[in-house]
């Protein structure tokens, strides 16, 4: 099993326990390791099999939940899982995608109204018998009910692209060790770095199908084979995902990776303009256009290469991240398709979390890993005061650890040259009534000030956008932290104005941020082209709150490349003298 499936079967242990009202100590251990887990970057597997380790050694993980993950990564199966879900009744897991609704929520609304679906769920919300329910309420039941229908959209059921990523690193892994396999890619939505992932296309050049699909039905990972013929196999992997192989020639490896990955509106687009010049497009190559029989395979003009494919239709390559049917094909006419950004050249993480508050790694440990990663510089941005539930830095406690970052790095340039520097942040509360959970005289002392609305999300939309524009308008907040709220499946973005958030970002020089968690990519690659438009100055942040999650910045590296912005739009980039000039344009 993979990390993610690990992590996910904890998840709903975690879920399952607290539906039931178990010992909230047990519910928290299997959230905290599903937390460990799905962020480590190392298989587990990989350090069970290390005669130098133990799994004991990962953050929260002791000998209980260690003999599980043994269970789990030999067998596939959680027995404890098997039982609680014989113990809980069906309609639960359903209700439980309605963001807001927990598992002791959603235990009250089975037991008190016998809900056994979401259909009953707006039915009950409608005839108004939800908030008459023990701890609900009116507003409660108003926001059941606008988050039904985010719970029934098919797209929010789709696997986050970084969980999508470990199951094809591991099946591309394999395939390529495959005697007969020349070329093997990974095409489709996770290709084109979509932030959700459905399903996942692999395409293979060789001469022999048969073997290579054979191959294939020998991963460890398979779980069921679904459908073979003479050149594809679909199988089921991982968590359920359908997983759908392709075995080309070589002459038409490069059109049948260009033709997977897609996206249907990108290549209805490539072939309109393939047809505008005598030429046709499928999955075998570039072929001119007869009114006599269809083109027999081997009789393609292009199809070894993607760059074949565009060059035959008079087009520069485009990058995958592009290719959602916008106006990528009339840029790569003109010449125009930007050089998108890439993760060495991130310079700098700004937007980190310790365990002053609620991170899990401590200020050297975060200190230490950048280093690692070979970034420039850092920004310490645990939560303001507001946030209690992650015990929130007060003036006093805030200006300690600013002290202790200033010891540190005098410490880190005691011989001259220091490896990094740690920018003293906050990451403060927009508060529901205005204003910021610390003053001004102590943003003043920062650094990096990161804002960030977490509470009153549910106000409405005028509301919430004035308390954004009135956070970038702050002479010391420098960035707004990802700023539509939104958690990828599990809650919609709150409904705000970008369009006037924007504008008052391009107009104060306040940064606005893509957050790197693979929950959040927010913003979205919409709002950051059209951010990148106005002239506003980006920055690409993991929020880390481990050690781990700083691997995440590639996950916001893909975001920013399919908002098409190129190294100068980002502005950790840039040296930390070149990003604190650009700091200094702040009106």
């Amino acid at each position: 099993m993979t990390n993610s499936e690990i992590a996910a079967v904890f998840d709903r242990v975690a879920d399952l326990l607290e539906y039931q009202g178990g010992n909230v100590f047990r519910v928290r251990a299997y959230r905290n390791a599903a937390h460990t887990i799905g962020g480590l970057v190392e298989p587990l597997a990989t350090v069970r099999s290390d005669e130098d380790r133990a799994l004991t050694d990962l953050e929260g993980i002791g000998d209980d939940l260690a003999d599980k993950i043994e269970v789990l990564l030999d067998t596939g199966r959680l027995p404890l899982l098997e039982e609680l879900k014989t113990q809980v009744p069906a309609a639960a897991f359903e209700l439980m995608r309605v963001p807001g609704l927990g598992p002791k929520k959603v235990k009250q609304l089975v037991d008190t109204l016998g809900i056994d679906s979401l259909e009953a769920l707006e039915q009950a919300c409608r005839e108004k018998r939800v908030e008459g329910v023990k701890g609900f309420g009116a507003k409660t039941q108003a926001a059941i009910l606008d988050n039904i229908a985010f719970a029934k959209d098919p797209a929010h059921a789709r696997m986050l692209w970084n969980d999508a990523d470990a199951i094809i690193q591991d099946i591309l892994g394999w395939m390529r060790t495959c005697p007969q396999a020349r070329q093997v890619e990974g095409a489709g939505s996770w290709r084109r770095g979509r932030e959700t992932v459905g399903d996942l296309d692999v395409v293979v050049d060789s001469h022999a199908a048969a073997a290579v699909m054979d191959h294939l039905e020998r991963w460890p990972g398979l779980a069921a084979v679904l459908q073979r013929g003479d050149t594809k196999t679909s199988i089921r992997g991982p968590q359920d995902m359908q997983i759908d192989l392709r075995v080309v020639a070589e002459e038409s490896f490069g059109a049948a990776l260009q033709y997977f990955t897609g996206s249907k509106e990108h290549n209805v687009k490539l072939r309109s303009r393939a047809r505008d010049r005598g030429l046709t497009i499928n999955e075998y190559g570039v072929h001119r256009l007869s009114t006599a029989a269809p083109p027999a395979r081997g009789d393609a003009i292009a199809g070894r290469s993607e760059a074949d494919i565009y060059e035959a239709v008079g087009l520069p390559w485009i990058p995958p991240e592009l290719r959602e049917g916008g106006d990528e094909i009339e840029r790569a006419e003109l010449g125009r398709l930007p050089t998108l950004v890439e993760l060495a050249d991130i310079r700098g993480d700004l937007h980190m979390h310790t365990t002053a508050t609620d991170g899990e790694d401590t200020l050297a440990d975060m200190v230490r890993a950048a280093i690692d990663r070979g970034l420039e510089y850092v920004a310490i941005t645990d939560h303001g005061q507001r946030v209690t539930m992650a015990r929130g830095l007060d003036r006093t406690r805030l200006l300690k650890q600013w002290d202790e970052i200033d010891r540190l790095n005098e410490s880190l340039a005691s011989d001259g040259h220091s490896p990094i520097t740690v920018l003293k942040g906050i990451e403060v509360d927009m508060l529901e009534k205005g204003g910021l959970d610390l003053p001004d005289d102590v943003l003043a002392l920062a650094d990096w000030v990161v804002a960030s609305l977490h509470y009153g999300q549910q106000q409405p939309r005028d509301r919430i956008t004035a308390r954004i524009v009135e956070a970038i308008e702050n002479p010391f907040v420098r960035v707004i932290g990802h700023p539509t709220g939104r958690l990828l499946n599990r809650r919609p973005a709150y409904d705000v104005d970008m369009a006037a958030v924007i504008d008052a970002a391009a107009r104060t020089g306040t940064f606005l941020e893509i957050n790197a968690n693979p929950w959040r990519l927010d913003l979205d690659d919409r709002h950051a082209a059209a951010a990148r438009t106005a002239g506003v100055p980006l920055v690409i942040s993991t929020d880390a709150h481990s050690t781990r999650g700083l691997d995440m910045m590639r996950c916001g590296v893909l975001q920013a490349r399919r908002g098409g912005l190129e190294k100068g739009d980002v502005a950790n980039t840039r040296s930390l003298a070149d990003l604190r000039r650009l700091m200094a344009k702040k009106g």
